[in-house]
Parts: structure tokens; C-alpha cells; sequence
């Protein structure tokens, strides 16, 4: 039922009713990196066999564009926000009220197209066959471990909204949770899925501080935004990785 939950809120996927229990929800966030690495899995198929048939710039715009249809745009849509909300505003109260606004502005528009842009430029970039595929893989988990972690240590800005619900992840958990992310992202990347694991976590951490500081806590529209931002820095850094090494597998490291 958690898992369900997870997979419900996190991708554009039907799951009936089970995503609409309160208690699931908070629960279903330690099921956030596990679903992840399956619509990773579901992009690096998609995405090394459209690379068997089209050139490289039209397979990648189509995995970025994958990526977005398969979130439903939730993730995208709370980035542009933060976007509008945290650039545009100038005290605690009027960033929170823009976030809150249907409408987009000028840093939501630019901050979106720059966005999208470097996913694209970056995944374009990742020449090398299979550290293509393995990347691909698991950076979108890594994502969401991130924003699994900011929900966990981080305090939540507002008094309603829909954050609230996944509130209450016991620590504990979260730490173990962390623990296999980082194990998955060592099997199937080696030593680089681990530096990649190290730089998307203090990214978010750093975020987060950040924003607690200009909010006094995070927004469902700051989750977002941690994971669009996560997902960037972990395939640039990967690019930079792979100038150095491939990235495989540990079986493959060892074979």
C-alpha cells in the first residue's frame, strides 16, 4: 500500500484509492528512492533502445520529455514556482504568497527553460553507451532520496498544505533508507553512483538550509525543486566523473 501511495503521487501512474490515505502517504515517503530507480530503469530501457534507431539529440529530448509525462510535470511544476516565488518575492510572506499563485512569472519561465535545456545538453553529453544507460538509471533515484531526505530533517513552512501529509517519517528509517540508497547506487554505478549519492545529498542539504532560512521551513514547491535541481547536478557531475572513468556496475567492475 506505501509503495502504491509513492508510485501514485510521484508519477502520472494510476493507483486508485491507495494514494489517498493520510497515513500512507507519510509512510510511503521511505518508498520515494525505490520508485525512482524503477522509472530510471523504465527511461535507460526506453532511452538505449530509441538510441539503437535515432540520433543521439532526438533520443535524448524524448527522455527528457519521458521523464516529464511520467512525473506529470509535478516536480517541473513546483521547481518553476520556487523559481518565481523565492527570486520574485522579498520577504518571508510575499515568497510564500507568490509560490501560492496560479500564474507564472518572468524567473518561473526563464528558470524552466533553463532547466529543461541542461537535462537535455547533459544527458546529450553522456556519449559512453553504458555509463549512459547506468546514469540514466539511478539519478532519478538519487532525486528522491533527496527530497525523501528534505521532508524528513527540514521543517515545513506552512501550516497546511499538501507537504504536510508526508510529515513524520521516523529518523531512523530515514537513515536506513539512506543506507541502501547508497548501497543501489554503488552496485549499479561503482565508486562513482557513491560520489554521486555524496554531492546529490549535500546539494539537498544545502538547499534546504537555504530555504529554511528565507521561509523559515520547506514547501511542497521547495521539494519539487530540490529534486529538479538534484537531478541536474547529479548528471553534470556524472559527465565530469566519466572524463575520468566509465560508470558500471560493481559486477562489471570485478567480472
Amino acid at each position: 500500500m506505501n509503495f502504491l501511495a509513492a508510485l501514485g503521487f510521484l508519477t502520472s501512474i494510476p493507483v486508485g484509492r491507495w494514494g489517498k490515505e493520510g497515513r500512507s502517504l507519510a509512510d510511503s515517503a521511505l518508498y520515494f528512492p525505490l520508485v525512482g530507480l524503477l522509472m530510471g530503469f523504465v527511461l535507460a530501457g526506453i532511452d538505449y533502445g530509441l538510441g539503437r534507431v535515432l540520433p543521439d539529440l532526438l533520443t535524448s529530448a524524448i527522455t527528457v520529455t519521458l521523464l516529464l509525462l511520467l512525473t506529470g510535470a509535478l516536480h517541473f511544476e513546483g521547481f518553476v514556482d520556487a523559481c518565481d516565488g523565492l527570486l520574485g518575492g522579498h520577504t518571508r510572506e510575499r515568497r510564500l504568497e507568490i509560490m501560492r499563485l496560479k500564474n507564472v512569472g518572468a524567473y518561473a519561465v526563464a528558470g524552466g527553460a533553463l532547466l529543461l535545456i541542461l537535462k537535455f545538453a547533459a544527458i546529450s553529453a553522456l556519449t559512453h553507451e553504458w555509463s549512459r544507460f547506468w546514469i540514466i538509471a539511478i539519478f532519478p533515484m538519487l532525486s528522491r532520496w533527496v527530497m525523501m531526505l528534505a521532508l524528513s530533517v527540514f521543517p515545513y513552512a506552512r501550516e497546511q498544505g499538501l507537504g504536510t501529509a508526508f510529515r513524520g517519517v521516523k529518523p531512523v528509517r530515514v537513515i536506513v533508507v539512506g543506507v541502501v540508497v547508497l548501497i543501489a547506487a554503488g552496485a549499479f554505478a561503482w565508486l562513482p553512483g557513491i560520489i554521486l549519492f555524496v554531492i546529490a545529498t549535500v546539494v539537498a542539504v544545502l538547499i534546504g538550509f537555504w530555504v529554511t532560512k528565507l521561509l523559515g521551513g520547506l514547501t511542497g514547491d521547495i521539494y519539487g525543486a530540490i529534486n529538479e535541481l538534484s537531478e541536474v547536478i547529479v548528471l553534470i557531475a556524472a559527465i565530469g566523473i566519466m572524463h575520468y572513468t566509465s560508470i558500471e556496475p560493481v559486477w562489471q567492475v570485478f567480472s
